[in-house]
C-alpha cells in the first residue's frame, strides 16, 4: 500500500502520476493529528459554508479547491526546485475558511485552546494569508504554504466572483444533461425500479 499511497495520494510535480494526486492527496493525511486538525477546522466552518453555497455547490467547490490548491503547490515547487511530496486537505479547507471569512468578515472567531481571545473572521483571514506568504517567501517547510495560499485565494475569488460566473451559469449545461438522460431512459438505457 505504501507505493500506491506515495504514487496516487501524495502530490509531487516530479511524480509519474500528476493529475489524480491533485484530487486524491486531498483525502490523505500524514498522521492522525494532521487529519484531526483538518477535520476540526472543516467541521467548524462547514455549517456556514453549506448555508452560503448549499450542499451540491459546497462539494463542487471543495473538490475543485483540492485540485486548485495542489496546482498552486506544483507551480511553487517547480519555481523553487524543491520537489517534495505533500498531502492533506489543508488547501481545500483553506478555501472553505477563506470563503466564510470573506462573506462574513465581522463574525467572531476563537482558537479552541484560547476561547477567551476572540477576533474577527476578516482579521483571521489576513493573519493566515500573511503567515503563509511569509512561509512561502522564507522557505518554511512545516506546511505547504503555497497550497494554503492557493486555497485561500480560490475561496476568496469563488465567493466574490466565481459563484456568479460558474454556478449561476450552469443551467444550460444541466438542462442539456437532463435531456441526454431523458433520451437514454426512453430508449431503454435507464434502469427500471
Amino acid at each position: 500500500m505504501r507505493r500506491i499511497m506515495f504514487t496516487y495520494f501524495t502530490s509531487d510535480p516530479s511524480s509519474r502520476a500528476l493529475c489524480s494526486p491533485m484530487l486524491l492527496s486531498t483525502f490523505s493525511h500524514f498522521s492522525l493529528f494532521h487529519m484531526a486538525a483538518n477535520m476540526y477546522v472543516l467541521w467548524s466552518f462547514s455549517s456556514s459554508i453549506v448555508s452560503l453555497l448549499g450542499c451540491e455547490q459546497f462539494v463542487a467547490v471543495y473538490l475543485s479547491a483540492g485540485v486548485v490548491s495542489t496546482f498552486v503547490s506544483y507551480v511553487a515547487k517547480m519555481a523553487t526546485g524543491k520537489f517534495e511530496p505533500s498531502l492533506g486537505a489543508s488547501g481545500a479547507i483553506m478555501t472553505v475558511l477563506a470563503a466564510v471569512c470573506t462573506k462574513m468578515p465581522e463574525a467572531k472567531l476563537a482558537i479552541i485552546f484560547l476561547p477567551m481571545f476572540t477576533f474577527t473572521a476578516g482579521s483571521a483571514l489576513k493573519a493566515i494569508i500573511a503567515f503563509d506568504t511569509a512561509g512561502l517567501a522564507l522557505g518554511w517547510r512545516f506546511f505547504d504554504h503555497a497550497a494554503h495560499l492557493g486555497g485561500a485565494l480560490f475561496g476568496m475569488w469563488y465567493v466574490t466572483y466565481g459563484h456568479e460566473l460558474i454556478w449561476k451559469n450552469r443551467e444550460p449545461l444541466v438542462k442539456a444533461w437532463h435531456e441526454i438522460r431523458t433520451k437514454n431512459t426512453g430508449k431503454g438505457g435507464g434502469r427500471s425500479n
